[in-house]
């Protein structure tokens, strides 16, 4: 069983929304950090948001105010809510979950998922 699977990728045009949520195999309680990154062929993989266990969420400088990402420890989901969506967000969505604080601060991450597919047409 994979630690990690998202799902709820797709294609949308400028200004819609899509939900992206991320199942773990363990109870998320277990990870001292969550987060979500994204990457386009070529480019370095950025981070867009990241959920600590003590409920401080971080957000990049390009998807605040739009995304927002939340954590279900009974579901054992990772959820991040994407708004306003725009071309330049087109890019495959990626979680990671971490268990220890020194490894977030390190950005160590100990699982990655496969990664979804966001497409956002002008």
């Amino acid at each position: 069983q994979e630690p990690l699977v998202e799902s709820g990728g797709g294609s949308v045009h400028a200004g819609g929304s899509l939900r992206l949520s991320c199942a773990s195999s363990e109870y998320t309680n277990n990870f001292f950090c969550m987060d979500w990154s994204r990457q386009i062929p070529g480019k370095e993989r950025d981070e867009v948001a990241r959920l600590y266990a003590g409920g401080n969420a971080h957000y990049a400088d390009f998807v605040k105010g739009r995304f927002a990402i939340s954590r279900d420890d009974v579901k054992k989901t990772l959820t991040l809510q994407m708004d306003n969506l725009q071309p330049e967000d087109t890019a495959v969505y990626y979680c990671a979950a971490t268990r220890s604080r020194a490894r977030c601060l390190s950005r160590d991450v100990n699982y990655w998922g496969q990664g979804a597919q966001v497409t956002v047409a002008s």
